[in-house]
């Protein structure tokens, strides 16, 4: 069975509002998904699932909104695109608290490092599905705009690591 990783958009950081975990794990279940399990507040989840990709995604953004009263961004992941992701970090010596994969439901555009704002010190590199960014400064304080970015969501490697270790552990 397919064992996928579901990161969920502006949860307990911003935007959405709140969701604790305990409730994401129960609507993961609810929904059918097996062996699941949270990391961090921020809206990541490791299951897994018989349906598809897409299937997952509808069921979950579905449930979210139930939740939410409002549309809850989902970027879905399976366990092997998320360790290409984390074997792709073209900021292999940069700090992994500082630098980030930005998860977009499809390839940015071929002019999204282009249409950028406010860059700085930032670095930035296109992935397959994730715009990569190393902020020295750190994100926090970075003034970056990336409007391909828009819809996507946002983990440092840290988090990418952490999450490939629980999804190979299923």
């Amino acid at each position: 069975m397919p064992t996928y990783i579901a990161l969920l958009r502006a949860v307990n950081v911003g935007g959405t509002g709140k969701l604790p975990m305990i409730e994401l794990k129960a609507m993961c279940e609810d929904a059918g998904f097996t062996k699941v399990k949270t990391y961090i507040a921020s809206g990541n989840v490791v299951f897994q699932s018989k349906l598809s990709e897409t299937k997952v995604k509808s069921v979950l953004e579905s449930a979210l909104a139930t939740y939410a009263g409002k549309p809850v961004g989902v970027v879905i992941r399976t366990a092997a695109e998320m360790a290409a992701v984390l074997a792709a970090n073209p900021f292999p010596n940069a700090p992994t608290n500082k630098t980030v994969a930005i998860f977009l439901d499809q390839a940015p555009p071929a002019n999204a490092l282009q249409t950028v704002s406010n860059q700085t010190t930032e670095q930035l590199e296109a992935g397959l599905r994730e715009i990569y960014g190393y902020y020295p400064e750190g994100q926090g304080q970075s003034k970056l705009k990336i409007p391909a970015a828009k819809t996507g969501t946002a983990r440092n490697m840290n988090t990418v690591a952490k999450l490939v270790e629980m999804a190979g552990e299923m």
